[in-house]
């Protein structure tokens, strides 16, 4: 019997770039990295490259048959990219815009000598494991809660009663907060490390101390190498321990006072720098008696860029794609926001699907979404009805 193999993908000759998407939409990560996706697309066909996209996701645009050059409808896992690569021989892979589906293969593609264009694996990782992150934190006299890692529940205790209750415990490298916790004691500590091991085993977890009632902000940021553009400041209207995800979010900031943005500006541009960042850049802030903490960043498109980008109706993923490639500058762009008032972040459940799911908002997402509401100003009786709202949280 003839084995016989037939490819019907003809590689061409021409300077490819390959785009991950983030596979099926999931809580945490959705369409808002289908956006990134298609606008990335389209800027690596204005630079005169081959764009070809892999992602498994027949909702999308992104897997629209007319959107790239070539796609690859195929799940966003190692062994089918893989093959892919070693077919089409691309000049490069971008993970930036994909979410962390995309961001958890960079490091397989730089063992095996792929090109990843933007940041850099080493880079993305310093961010993305807390130990590095803290330790450049710390070098560059940026505050951030104190932390500790573990393996085992007495490790974790440990580790608890040093940083100081409350503390938000979480496994690392994990999606939309999985299984993150805040707990105020050693029994509650116990149990949800226990949670995190059985369902998560290997798996390092990672111990912050919690600041506890504190505002919560964002800032999303482009940076080229020498210059960083702030995309957006975005003020979450829940405290700090509702998900960043499941948050009302105000763009432009409407409470945090000019020397507390100046001072998240200051730290993204110290972060950017530090972690020589090509693209994208995302960073969580947590301030307290004024004073300006950073929780987390990530090195690739956050859900609000695609928010920020449509609320002052910018190309910002366009700009950015480029800028990873290479091809532009910073101040080869014109920046004028169009607009006026406010752009409020509205996340969007389903609780209406899963009626055995608990509807009370934490640090692991629940949301399946957002949406974008416009006000004129903070009169606006939806904007005093949310403020309400966090006024309760604040005093449970």
């Amino acid at each position: 019997m003839t084995n016989i193999q037939h490819n019907d993908s003809k590689s061409s000759n021409r300077k490819k770039i390959i785009v991950l998407g983030s596979g099926p939409n999931r809580i945490g990560q959705g369409i808002e990295f289908d956006y990134c996706c298609v606008h990335g697309l389209l800027a690596i066909k204005e630079c005169g490259f081959e764009a070809i996209m892999v992602n498994c996701n027949p909702e999308t645009v992104s897997t629209d048959f007319d959107m790239a050059d070539k796609l690859y409808f195929e799940p966003v896992y190692w062994e089918h990219l893989w093959e892919i690569i070693e077919h089409e021989q691309p000049y490069g892979v971008i993970v930036q815009l994909g979410g962390q589906t995309a961001l958890k293969l960079a490091k397989k593609l730089t063992e095996k000598g792929i090109r990843i264009i933007g940041t850099s694996f080493d880079n993305m990782d310093i961010a993305e494991d807390r130990g590095r992150f803290s330790d450049m934190l710390k070098e560059l006299e940026i505050p951030y809660p104190e932390y500790g890692s573990a393996y085992t529940v007495e490790e974790a205790i440990e580790v608890a009663n040093k940083v100081g209750y409350p503390v938000l415990v979480r496994p690392s490298y994990v999606l939309g907060g999985q299984r993150m916790r805040i707990v105020i004691n050693d029994d509650e500590l116990e149990k949800a490390v226990v949670s995190i091991l059985k369902h998560i085993p290997d798996n390092k977890i990672l111990i912050d101390h919690f600041l506890d009632r504190c505002q919560e902000a964002e800032v999303d940021a482009i940076y080229d190498g020498d210059e960083l553009h702030i995309m957006g400041v975005m003020e979450h209207i829940e405290p700090a321990g509702i998900h960043s995800g499941d948050s009302n979010a105000v763009l432009p900031p409407f409470n945090l006072t000019p020397l507390v943005v100046t001072t998240m500006e200051h730290y993204s541009s110290k972060i950017a720098k530090a972690l020589n960042i090509r693209g994208l850049i995302n960073i969580q802030f947590a301030i307290k008696d004024s004073k300006v903490f950073v929780i987390e960043a990530n090195p690739r498109a956050s859900r609000t860029t695609p928010f920020i980008a449509k609320a002052y109706q910018i190309p910002y993923l366009n700009i950015a794609t480029k800028i990873m490639l290479g091809e532009k500058k910073l101040a080869d762009f014109n920046y004028e926001k169009k607009l006026e008032g406010f752009a409020i972040k509205e996340p969007v459940f389903s609780f209406n699907k899963f009626p055995n799911v608990n509807k009370e908002l934490g640090p692991e997402m629940k949301s399946t979404g957002e949406a974008i509401r416009f006000i004129k100003d903070l009169r606006d009786p939806y904007f005093r009805q949310l403020y309400k709202d966090r006024s309760m949280y604040l005093s449970k």
